[in-house]
């Protein structure tokens, strides 16, 4: 144990041991000593020196902490020794009183101890696992050496990370630690992981990063919130950023909403802290990463169309129109809403309908160019106002007339500043900066629109009293000519060549003018210094799309006349070099790179975004016209001519062959559902046959019943009971009969209205395709064909009405036979009649089955399909309706029976009583019995007589 005094202080005799040795004897300890407490002492006093003797400790006893962490995984003070030894030997830290070339030793001295550490990726691995271990003394030294390793070696460290199985998973789970230093350093540890790693970056969105983000910054207050807040923010930039898969999670899982909160500022903004300024502006720039023009136009217009459904755009415009809110905030809120109307109709309508909070209120863009055009104003502020307005009348038609008629003379109104009247003043400032502003915002209120071209030509400018006013085109050239400074004469040149491009009207209003075209040819013809080489470019610009757009409508300025003008002054040659000057420019490749204008100082502010795409497109095409003669000219206008019909004809064609496909696949999605109903309507016409032939069979059951109770009611009357009781048992069958063809008969109704209006929706689709496709001629053969099978089933109908009509007549001379009015020969007579009916119901039934078979091989044909419906259903309700008549004849004549039979009693009854009285008064009454012994006597006396 006096070794371990001397190394951790205390006094020892003899000689002092060097760092080296001291650091050698440790290391020995820790790989010979069997007892745990040893090695773990051993690894105590390496932490304690490894800040002092970072190299020596790096060096040698590095390969015995993994060993440490690999073989003492039960101890969790010798796991946390090691970590926090290995922590300080590969952690850069950065300290004010080292200078330059120190940090930059500690640097390197920690990228190799990092490489040394990483050469074996089982050490990555066994770290990850040793981040599951939830001792605060393991857990946290893990998370800080793991985050000094991606700080040292990001990439290598990334890859290793993304093959370990459930890697990425278990560094999520840091953010799901109930110990805030750790969910903290988890974050920082998560910041370095998903840089630059879009692989990683969509494994951490899919663990439900957004999810936990979101509520840790709502925990921690929001925009109120501290460094935690921060730190979230700019691990959801990491996630976000130029990754179009997260953003479309991060939109498809509604975390857009979750976002508005955030921007709720009260009345009283003053007195912001340094951190919510940050957080706020972290959160800005969320919100851009979603909307940002070099996103997918699809994904852009969908967050865009999101934010203005839940509010956030609503409530960036009341942070707009706010007082008190720092300047730094208010410009990124500028920009952060100009991307959000930025191509987008409902936005940008939306943010015109804005309104400041002043008396009279104003529109927000004019208050927004009030600032555009104040040159006290701060210069980053100017250029986000002069973004927002870019954007607000991008791909904007409705804007654009909107601010062009503020500036016409039927229009304007002296009592109010509009949008207008700012810009002409911006135009016309002394300032420079307003200048060219103005003029980039009144060419992009120009941009791709030919009507406000046209428009603008009739603006008209008062320069002084007592002289007329000019027009606004001339009033430009005239700043133009008089050699004011190249930022002004640039941004006028910008304006004047979106102006007249794609426009010959403004091109012939610009060459009426006498001066305009000896000034420029003048311009590109001198030689001037290096500032001067762009306004020159410019000029050539301009004079080359006179040429192009020219309709030849001024005889002096002609096409052919301006390239002769241009090949005698100047040298076509000359002129193609000059206007090569504009892209060589170095700020015109920085300014085409993105829409916003963002310039270190105001002297760089000369090319606008939107002026390089022109330039782009009309450079070559006016080089061209420079050099063709007039012959390839007229050859070329006959080509255009020709190819322009031919075009028109191509787009007839393209149009008739959508129509075509568009009916085709009408009629195919048609064809595929009649032939899926008429796959459910053979179906139910097989169901409705097997019902049919039950109710015949039912019908033949109840008529050979009838017969029954008709010849037993003709036989007897003496035999009333027995029959009453046979009867009795029948009439109940038979209401148990009727009850189960009632249910059946409302059955086959409700289906045979369904039917008939499939039939009739079927008829009238057909009707229209026979009408307006090729495949008419089908459906009309349907037609027909349904046609001919109605008038079959019709003719069916007519013979079983006649049937009807007969069992009606043989039912009506049954109940005159109950009533013992026909005679035998009657009976005779009923009973070769009922015997001709069966014949004829017997060849009726063939008929049917005759015309069932038919049906069936019809049943591939839709229409034959539908008309067997409707004639077996037909059929149906004709049989029932004719059940219900016979049940209930029969019912009613039961009924006559019974009261016949107690009509018969009662006789009887009066008889036997007058017999009674009869015999009682002394007279002689025959009773039946002896009237039948008589009458037989008398039968025997009258044989023998005969014989």
């Amino acid at each position: 144990m006096n070794f371990f005094r001397g190394v951790m202080g205390g006094q020892a005799a003899g000689p002092q041991p060097s760092g080296a040795e001291t650091i050698q004897k440790l290391c020995d300890r820790v790989a010979s000593s069997t007892l745990l407490e040893d090695r773990r002492d051993a690894v105590r006093a390496l932490k304690s020196l490894s800040k002092k003797y970072r190299m020596e400790v790096g060096t040698q006893a590095m390969d015995h902490l993994i060993n440490i962490l690999q073989t003492d995984r039960a101890d969790s003070e010798i796991l946390g020794y090691a970590l926090d030894t290995l922590y300080n030997i590969i952690c850069n830290d950065e300290e004010e009183e080292q200078d330059e070339n120190a940090q930059k030793q500690a640097d390197d001295l920690g990228a190799q101890f990092t490489d040394k550490f990483i050469e074996d990726p089982e050490h990555i691995t066994l770290l990850l696992t040793l981040l599951e271990e939830f001792d605060f003394h393991v857990r946290w030294p893990g998370v800080k050496l793991l985050t000094a390793l991606l700080k040292n070696q990001g990439i290598q460290l990334q890859g290793i990370i993304l093959v370990s199985p459930m890697g990425v998973s278990r560094l999520m789970d840091l953010l799901a630690d109930s110990r805030e230093v750790i969910r903290n350093d988890g974050l920082l540890l998560l910041q370095q992981l998903t840089k630059g790693n879009a692989a990683i970056q969509k494994i951490v969105a899919f663990e439900n990063a957004f999810e936990r983000l979101l509520d840790i910054i709502t925990e921690e207050g929001s925009s109120d919130g501290g460094i935690v807040v921060e730190d979230c923010l700019l691990l959801l930039l990491n996630l976000l950023k130029n990754n179009s898969s997260n953003q479309n999670f991060f939109k498809e899982g509604s975390y857009i909403q979750r976002m508005k909160p955030w921007f709720e500022v009260g009345d009283d903004n003053s007195g912001w802290s340094a951190q919510k300024v940050t957080n706020l502006h972290l959160m800005l720039q969320l919100v851009r990463v979603m909307v940002s023009p070099v996103n997918s136009p699809g994904a852009t217009a969908s967050c865009q169309k999101s934010m203005y459904q839940c509010g956030l755009l609503q409530q960036l415009c009341t942070i707009l129109m706010a007082t008190g809110v720092p300047a730094d905030i208010l410009t990124e809120t500028i920009n952060t809403v100009s991307e959000v109307i930025r191509g987008s109709q409902v936005n940008q309508d939306y943010f015109a309908s804005v309104n400041a909070p002043s008396n009279p209120p104003r529109p927000a863009i004019v208050v927004l160019l009030m600032s555009m055009v104040n040159e006290r104003q701060p210069f980053v502020l100017r250029c986000a106002v002069l973004y927002c307005f870019q954007c607000f009348l991008y791909k904007n038609q409705k804007g654009q007339g909107e601010i062009v008629a503020t500036l016409l003379p039927s229009t304007i109104d002296a009592n109010s500043i509009s949008a207008g009247q700012l810009l002409c003043g911006g135009l016309f400032s002394v300032d420079s900066l307003s200048n060219w502003c103005a003029a980039v915002a009144l060419a992009h209120a120009l941009q791709d629109n030919l009507t406000q071209k046209e428009q603008l030509l009739r603006v008209q400018l008062a320069t002084s009293l007592g002289k007329p006013p000019v027009s606004l085109l001339q009033q430009c050239t005239n700043i133009l000519s008089q050699g004011s400074k190249v930022q002004t004469r640039v941004g006028l040149l910008m304006l004047l060549c979106t102006w007249i491009s794609n426009c010959p009207i403004a091109v012939t209003h610009f060459l009426h003018n006498q001066e305009n075209v000896p000034f420029l040819t003048a311009q590109i013809s001198e030689n001037l210094g290096e500032d001067e080489r762009l306004v020159q470019g410019l000029c050539a610009l301009l004079l080359g799309i006179c040429i192009y757009y020219n309709d030849n409508s001024l005889e002096n300025y002609t096409k052919e006349k301006l390239k002769q003008l241009i090949e005698k002054r100047i040298g076509k040659e000359n002129f193609v070099e000059k206007l090569g000057f504009i892209t060589k420019h170095e700020l015109y490749s920085r300014a085409g790179q993105k829409p916003q204008p963002v310039f270190p100082s105001p002297e760089q502010m000369l090319f606008d975004h939107e002026f390089t795409k022109l330039v782009k497109e009309l450079e070559g095409m006016i080089t061209k016209a420079v050099h063709k003669s007039s012959e390839e000219e007229k050859k070329e206008e006959e080509v255009k001519k020709t190819l322009e019909q031919h075009d028109n004809i191509v787009t007839q064609y393209k149009e008739l062959i959508r129509e075509q496909d568009a009916q085709i696949q009408e009629l195919k999605e048609e064809v595929a559902s009649m032939n899926s109903q008429t796959e459910q309507m053979q179906t139910t016409i097989t169901q409705q046959v097997s019902q049919i032939q039950q109710h015949k069979d039912q019908y033949n059951i109840l008529k050979l019943k009838l017969g029954k109770d008709n010849q037993s009611q003709s036989n007897s009357q003496g035999d009333g009971s027995q029959v009453n009781g046979l009867q009795t048992e029948e009439l109940s069958q038979l209401r148990e009969e009727v009850e189960e063809l009632r249910n059946q008969r409302a059955s086959l109704q409700t289906q045979l209205g369904d039917k008939e209006t499939l039939i009739n929706s079927l008829k009238s689709a057909a009707a229209q395709t026979a009408e307006g496709s090729a495949g008419g001629s089908d459906n009309t053969e349907l037609l027909q064909e349904l046609e001919a099978l109605k008038s079959q089933v019709q003719s069916q109908s007519t013979e079983i009405s006649q049937l009807k009509t007969e069992r009606q007549e043989l039912l009506k001379r049954a109940e005159a036979g109950l009533s013992n009015a026909v005679p035998s020969s009657d009976s005779s007579l009923d009973a070769g009649k009922v015997a001709e009916l069966e014949g004829r119901l017997a060849a009726q039934t063939s008929e049917t089955e005759r015309l069932e078979e038919q049906a069936k091989s019809l049943s591939e044909s839709r229409a034959e399909l539908e008309q067997q419906l409707a004639s077996a259903t037909s059929t149906v309700a004709i049989l029932q309706t004719e059940k219900t008549k016979l049940q209930t004849e029969v019912q009613e004549s039961k009924k006559e029976q019974d009261d016949l039979l107690m009509l018969l009693a009662d006789q009887d009854q009066k008889i036997h009583g007058l017999k009674q009285k009869l015999k009682s008064l002394g007279e002689t009454v025959e009773d039946e019995d002896d009237l039948d012994t008589r009458d037989q006597t008398d039968d025997d006396t009258e044989e023998d007589d005969e014989d």
